[in-house]
């Protein structure tokens, strides 16, 4: 058997013996300082056959709920004493893969040859990141500029851009609640009308995501001038709540008041 048939066969030893639950054969044909940089923290690592021992009960323990855990693409290349390989493994239960059946464990391997035979010295396990890069407190902080900006050039619709067709706002006057975008535009109208010129921040904003909904909050600073020249400033509170639409971010429930 050549070197690179050789671990190939290894490999496959050690992924067969993950997926039944075997300590020992997991931990075979390692060495002593083996580094592992796993899917869950330690960011540093997994050093040493011990912490890398003490790694594999847990993950045997949710395999034993029905998960899999099989090689199905692997390359190795082999040197004189050092060797490396990839592969991709299906890695999930049985209802996680058949809704998302692309999605593979992606595992790096680092091998030397000791007293003759070959070991594994590093391992490196991870699956891509499959977060929408748009559903971020930074995309939703963006929608706000764009409001500050569009509020200040006295833009409309950029403004409405950011809100959705059915939208609910509880406004500071008015009747209890607007409901749907063409009562919102109307109001927002009304108040880029009532000033020469208005500015709109919130300079201290809080935002929260969860999936495909989000939340901000935080205290709206509203400075201008009026028609008749004075300045005005005014500081009041506000909630909003947006949902992913299409990859983007949009209003559908906003809650402004002033203490009374």
């Amino acid at each position: 058997m050549d070197d690179e048939a050789a671990i190939r066969e290894l490999i496959h030893r050690w992924a067969t013996a993950v997926h039944i639950g075997d300590l020992a054969g997991v931990t075979a044909d390692h060495t002593d300082d083996v580094v592992m940089f796993d899917v869950p923290p330690p960011h540093r690592g997994v050093r040493g056959a011990d912490a890398y021992r003490g790694v594999w009960p847990g993950f045997f323990a949710w395999q034993a709920s029905g998960a899999c855990f099989e090689i199905d693409e692997l390359e190795v290349t082999a040197g004189g004493d050092v060797a490396w390989a990839l592969a991709l493994l299906r890695c999930g239960t049985e209802a996680e893969l058949a809704a998302a059946p692309d999605v593979r464990l992606r595992l790096t391997l680092g091998l030397r040859r000791v007293d003759g035979r070959w070991t594994i010295a590093h391992e490196h396990h991870s699956f891509a990141d499959l977060t929408d890069p748009g559903a971020t407190a930074d995309a939703v902080r963006d929608v706000h500029r764009r409001w500050a900006r569009a509020t200040e050039e006295k833009d409309l619709d950029t403004i409405m851009e950011g809100i959705d067709t059915d939208v609910v706002s509880y406004e500071q006057e008015g009747p209890l609640e607007y409901r749907g975008a063409p009562a919102v535009r109307e109001v927002c109208a009304t108040g880029l009308d009532a000033a020469a010129h208005v500015t709109m921040e919130t300079p201290d904003l809080t935002v929260r995501v969860d999936g495909a909904t989000a939340v901000s909050w935080g205290l709206d600073h509203v400075r201008g001038t009026g028609h008749d020249g004075e300045p005005f400033e005014v500081w009041s509170r506000g909630t909003r709540v947006f949902a992913r639409r299409d990859d983007r971010w949009v209003l559908v429930h906003q809650h402004v008041s002033l203490p009374a």
